[in-house]
């Protein structure tokens, strides 16, 4: 919408009130990785035996190791089993010691650990050993099918309810997860809090983005996704101290409903997106922010020209998007195939690598503080080389640089620990800088009507790979290098793919389909170019 880029240019285009409003917006990805903590910093097959604490009923001086002799079998290395017992007897002491226990069976009564990296995890606090040792894997099956219901439900009716509440009702789903998984009195109850945790989460990122995008002008559009994954990777290296510092996966819950919280508090504050309630002709309300953000970013606006938008937005017609409009149209389902296979394949690699944070040979607290830090320039960088070099080619020498150093690591023998932490930490880094382009990319190739229907169903795909990643993590058992030797190719292809479409630097947010199928010559000034009403007025019929 043109017009809508020369107000933008009038009140600021990235004034005081953009600059809060981004910072706003960003602020709760910074918690996110702490959702991930329950299920990411934990001891899969933690040092434990059987508690047997009922022989003591026989005798109460029972020293540790006299108790585990009489009531534990051994395996075959000499050590105590960590999944059997004897089953217990109503003897007393002196016949158990004569004749010994032979019977085995499960542990009835649940373990007791030992040497353990942190006071509490998810797996020793539910008892995820032995028979029930895959329900780590399920948690983060079930989150990421989570993530992806997110998507589903939270892109479309974006367009229909605007950006606001769609970014509003996730926050109070995440505070609420948050609150339920901390006090948890049984698995099933936390496998549910994380299930609507990972709707919550996603549906706020794809819509905190959009919101804030929509909000800035063309000279600094790329603010709002960089500075979001930004805030992530931030996020990560608090996530690697917090965990370190308290290793009781309960505590760090707490902490993160608080952050929640206060994300509350202010997020009932943000305004609605001006640029969507003039597509869908509700120009007072629009009109009401405007006059808003003028007055915070202490602009004054031409008195004509709102009453040019107005009366333009009035006889246009009301643009009403949806999946439909996006497939019948050739040109936007090529867009959205290869924006939304390229997002697929990076994420599909950075889950893969995150999902093994553990696996490096590495401390796991390292390793996931490296994947945070050397994400912070990057995303830094990013907003300028988008501008520099634009967004085509930034994203096809990212995917293509990204697939290629994570390709590298099949050079390397499994024991390499240091060479491969560097090398898929370094390929991690080119793929969320990736997704951050990605983001971006979809924004600016989708028109206002169907933009977060377009955010949405790319995030969809996103979501997909999230949810196939710890499938393809279990090639691993195979050839430990097959995960990397496949989300690689696929990322290397993806950007291949890329080649095929426009470049949308310095190009206005388009309003039609038929915009962004190809008719987007116009290029709004720089910052700082005149811009004068007379020449709004004259010219309005053809950038309208």
């Amino acid at each position: 919408m043109v017009a809508f880029e020369e107000i933008l240019r009038t009140i600021g285009e990235f004034g005081l009130f953009q600059k809060l409003l981004t910072f706003g917006l960003t602020l709760p990805n910074f918690l996110i990785p702490i959702f991930f903590c329950s299920f990411l910093f934990i001891e899969s097959d933690p040092e434990r035996h059987c508690s047997t604490d009922w022989i003591l009923k026989a005798d109460p001086n029972l020293t540790t190791d006299e108790q585990l002799n009489l009531t534990l079998p051994r395996e075959e290395d000499g050590t105590f089993s960590r999944c059997q017992m004897f089953v217990p007897v109503d003897w007393d002491i002196g016949a158990i010691r004569e004749y010994g226990l032979n019977e085995t069976t499960g542990c009835n009564n649940g373990w007791v650990y030992s040497k353990t990296l942190y006071d509490a995890t998810i797996v020793t606090d539910f008892d995820l050993v032995c028979d029930k040792s895959t329900m780590v894997e399920v948690v983060q099956t079930v989150f990421l099918f989570g993530a992806l219901v997110g998507s589903f439900i939270f892109g479309p009716i974006a367009e229909s309810y605007g950006r606001r509440r769609t970014v509003q009702l996730p926050v109070v789903l995440s505070l609420i997860s948050a609150i339920v998984a901390g006090v948890a009195p049984n698995f099933y109850i936390y496998i549910v809090s994380q299930f609507i945790a990972a709707i919550g989460l996603s549906g706020y990122r794809i819509n905190s983005v959009v919101l804030a995008t929509e909000w800035i002008g063309v000279s600094q559009r790329s603010f709002a996704p960089c500075l979001a994954q930004m805030s992530a990777a931030l996020g990560q290296c608090a996530t690697a101290g917090l965990v370190y510092a308290i290793r009781d996966w309960r505590i760090a819950q707490y902490v993160l409903a608080g952050g929640q919280a206060i994300v509350l508090l202010y997020i009932w504050w943000i305004p609605e997106s001006a640029r969507w309630l003039l597509g869908q002709g509700r120009t007072e309300e629009a009109h009401k922010f405007i006059h808003r953000v003028a007055t915070f970013n202490k602009k004054k606006i031409p008195e004509n020209l709102l009453e040019d938008v107005s009366q333009v937005t009035g006889e246009q017609q009301v643009h009403r998007g949806g999946i439909k409009s996006i497939f019948t149209s050739k040109v936007l389902v090529k867009y959205l195939f290869i924006v939304s296979f390229a997002w697929f394949s990076v994420n599909l690699g950075g889950f893969c690598l995150s999902l093994n944070v553990g696996k490096f040979g590495l401390s796991i607290f390292l390793v996931q503080l490296l994947f945070g830090v050397s994400e912070i320039p990057a995303h830094l960088l990013c907003i300028w080389v988008l501008e520099l070099i634009g967004r085509k080619k930034s994203l096809i020498s990212i995917l293509l640089t990204g697939g290629f150093v994570c390709l590298l690591t099949v050079a390397f023998p499994q024991d390499s620990t240091v060479a491969i932490t560097v090398l898929v930490t370094t390929g991690r880094l080119f793929f969320n800088w990736a997704g951050s382009v990605c983001v971006l990319y979809i924004q600016e190739l989708f028109p206002t009507s169907v933009r977060q229907t377009a955010v949405g169903l790319g995030s969809i795909a996103f979501r997909v790979a999230g949810l196939l990643s710890p499938s393809l993590n279990m090639l691993a058992t195979y050839y430990w290098f097959l995960p990397n030797i496949v989300f690689s190719s696929l990322v290397v292809v993806s950007g291949a793919l890329v080649f095929l479409l426009p470049e949308t630097c310095n190009k206005v947010l388009p309003d039609s389909t038929a915009e962004s199928e190809g008719n987007r010559n116009l290029t709004t000034k720089k910052a700082g170019s005149d811009f004068n009403v007379d020449e709004h007025n004259s010219s309005k019929s053809t950038k309208l």
